[in-house]
């Protein structure tokens, strides 16, 4: 497989809500798990995430971890100063 078959494969696919390892394509980010699923048309129980990484990094895709989640700032202002 190729980079270019692995980005055509994934096109029109919803990025999954990201938790673990993903992989950016094309400025938008995914699981790699769920890239994983789309470019093999395997269940994901067949590899791993380290399995996929790896693949994709081959590849030239930029994996990495996911972002982390940002806190709500509808907090009350005196949480902050108690620190929670």
């Amino acid at each position: 497989m190729t980079r270019s078959e692995a980005e055509q494969s994934r096109d029109g696919i919803t990025p999954e809500p990201v938790t673990g390892v993903c992989v950016t394509i094309e400025g938008r980010i995914y699981p790699v798990m769920q890239v994983g699923e789309v470019i093999t048309r395997r269940n994901r129980r067949d590899f791993t995430s380290f399995e996929m990484r790896r693949a994709l990094t081959r590849l030239g895709f930029t994996c990495h971890d996911a972002p982390p989640v940002e806190r709500p700032r509808n907090a009350r202002a005196d949480e902050d100063a108690l620190g929670w």
